[in-house]
């Protein structure tokens, strides 16, 4: 579901050469489900297999890092662990969003309305356990590094951010500045037009700073950990009663505590159905220290090999395409040992 604070997130645009050499964490199912979501067939059925297995998201993470590595970017995937109870909130909506969404999808197919099926189609996506470890298990073979989250993924991909001199965060969502993450980076892609129901649209990749956004805003991390649950988090997905971006950011403005902030507004939270009460102290503390852990950052060698057996092999991708990209990478990493080796002369 993902915080919605779009309204007051100051963003600044991103040259990809800026990356260059730098070292990103990747909010692995975000990006995966951005896969699932986009890389679609005309009548919006995600791509498959011989076999009826779903590949749209094998397909965007060859494609896609291999030109981000092309670009001398460094990538760090960090994969959702055991999420938080709260979180069982989001998850049922999301189930009935989905049961909505096939309905829909299941009329318009009656009706062969191939916009619709299109639009309601990318509702449907959820990443099964067989996918998430072949999605891993190609990353490695590409010569990602791949990290097991002990919680959420984007709370331990900004939690490696801050403690081990990497660059920021890749995500669609802004979740990932609340939990820390000192840079944010948004349309991390190389493609600068994204596919929408209406047609494409022009979308430049992105980075929003944190300290710089603060700053901006006038407020503290705690301030905007209590803004965030304020506006609405996958943890208490309804938020404050009447409380939107702007007037939240007013609300966290005026105290200077998080205790004061939601003093002020239990009036307003007494409103809530007993469904959607919440605890802000637990959210709060889930945010301000998620569970993480530290890591030993390596990066495997690439294995073209497994690589051919994953997408050739088992699902069918064209040989040739896959050689083709492949030797872009192979070149790449070529170029980048000739100029280690030319250190020393």
């Amino acid at each position: 579901m993902g915080l919605n604070i779009r309204e007051i997130v100051s963003r600044k645009e991103l040259n990809l050469p800026e990356l260059k050499g730098k070292t990103l964490c990747v909010d692995a199912f975000n990006v995966l489900y951005q896969f699932l979501s986009t890389i679609r067939q005309a009548d919006g059925t995600p791509l498959q297999d011989e076999k009826g297995e779903i590949t749209s998201h094998l397909s965007g993470i060859f494609y896609r890092n291999i030109a981000l590595m092309s670009e001398g970017i460094k990538l760090i995937y960090v994969f959702d662990g055991e999420p938080p109870k709260l979180k069982d909130k989001v998850h049922k909506l999301r189930g009935e969003a989905r049961e909505i969404a096939k309905g829909k999808y299941e009329e318009a197919e009656r009706f062969e309305d191939i916009g619709d099926m299109k639009r309601y189609s990318s509702q449907l996506i959820r990443l099964d356990d067989r996918m998430i470890e072949e999605a891993k298990e190609l990353l490695e073979a590409l010569g990602i590094c791949v990290i097991q989250a002990p919680g959420e993924g984007e709370a331990e991909a900004a939690y490696l951010s801050r403690e081990n001199g990497i660059y920021g965060v890749v995500s669609q969502d802004y979740d990932s500045l609340v939990f820390g993450a000192p840079v944010l980076i948004r349309n991390l892609t190389i493609s600068r037009k994204k596919k929408t129901p209406e047609g494409y649209v022009e979308v430049l990749p992105e980075k929003i700073v944190l300290k710089d956004f603060l700053s901006e805003l006038g407020i503290d991390q705690d301030q905007l950990i209590s803004l965030a649950v304020l506006v609405g988090t996958d943890y208490n997905p309804k938020g404050v009663p009447g409380i939107g971006q702007k007037k939240a950011l007013k609300i966290v403005k005026e105290f200077d505590s998080p205790k004061k902030i939601f003093d002020a507004m239990k009036e307003k939270m007494d409103e809530l159905s007993n469904e959607d009460k919440f605890d802000w102290k637990v959210i709060f503390s889930l945010m301000k220290t998620p569970k993480t852990k530290d890591f030993d950052i390596r990066f495997p060698e690439a294995d073209f090999e497994k690589v051919k057996e994953i997408l050739v092999k088992r699902h069918g991708f064209s040989e040739e395409r896959i050689d083709n990209q492949l030797e872009k990478l192979n070149k790449t990493k070529i170029s980048k040992d000739q100029k280690n080796l030319n250190k020393w002369f």
